[in-house]
């Protein structure tokens, strides 16, 4: 029988903006499926932590389409339903814009199969699990995208351009797969991550003061806008939700 609680997968879920989704999520009532590529333990751990019973933690490498399958396949036998899809898993690595060659192929290629296509791998094997969902609204995906997109300032170049191939993918996805299932992206400015709070003070500072709203992004008010694009939102789709302080107005 399908699980009475609603089910939300969540792609890169040990992550510190993954963790407080699935948090949110879990307060709201779902049962969360923790998605995983190397951090075994966290996402063990990161599902026994959760409030209330029914989380599962699962290898699900979004480059993998075949681990994706798999975790299809497991969501379907645990829990014969899927409401809500996620997708946070996400990698990049700082190259400053001007070194050409310090951005090289295979830092390429891999942002762009963990950013894009693993964004659309997991929602295409998730896919029919979301279509047959009955949450009000529909299911929903829920793409973590980057004010990156837009601003065209990022870790690197192909970083940048990964966030605004995933705001275009939303749209697209989002008119494919209507009616039964709705696509927007949350897009935050830079979020205050422990990864983030371990850099330069003064470069945080400095983000922190081009930003109209005089802070970074907390980790939790991204985790808000995705419960409102699951929850509340339900006329929405194929839209970006900016999370950035006003960032771009500067």
């Amino acid at each position: 029988m399908p699980s009475a609680d609603p089910v939300a997968v969540i792609t890169g879920a040990t992550g510190g903006i993954g963790t407080a989704i699935c948090h949110a999520l879990a307060e709201s009532g779902f049962s969360i499926v923790a998605g995983y590529r190397s951090s075994a333990a966290a996402a063990h751990s990161l599902a026994h932590s959760l409030p209330r019973t029914g989380h599962m933690a699962v290898h699900s490498p979004v480059t993998d389409s075949a681990a994706l399958r798999a975790l299809a396949g497991v969501v379907q036998e645990r829990h014969g339903r899927c409401d809500v899809l996620v997708n946070c898993a996400g990698t990049t690595r700082f190259v400053a814009h001007r070194d050409l060659d310090g951005l090289d192929d295979a830092l390429i290629d891999d942002i762009l199969a963990t950013n894009v296509r693993g964004s659309f791998a997991a929602t295409r094997a998730l896919a029919p699990l979301l279509r047959a969902s009955v949450w009000p609204g529909g299911g929903t995906v829920v793409n973590i995208s980057s004010i990156a997109a837009r601003t065209a300032m990022g870790s690197n170049i192909m970083y940048c351009a990964s966030k605004a191939a995933l705001d275009n993918m939303t749209q697209s996805l989002a008119r494919a797969l209507a009616p039964q299932v709705r696509v927007v992206s949350v897009s935050p400015g830079l979020v205050d991550t422990e990864f983030v709070k371990s850099l330069d003070p003064a470069w945080r500072e400095e983000q922190a003061a081009r930003t109209p709203l005089g802070r970074l992004a907390q980790p939790v008010e991204v985790a808000r806008a995705v419960v409102a694009a699951v929850r509340d939102l339900t006329f929405t789709t194929g839209c970006v939700l900016g999370l950035d302080g006003g960032r771009p107005l500067n």
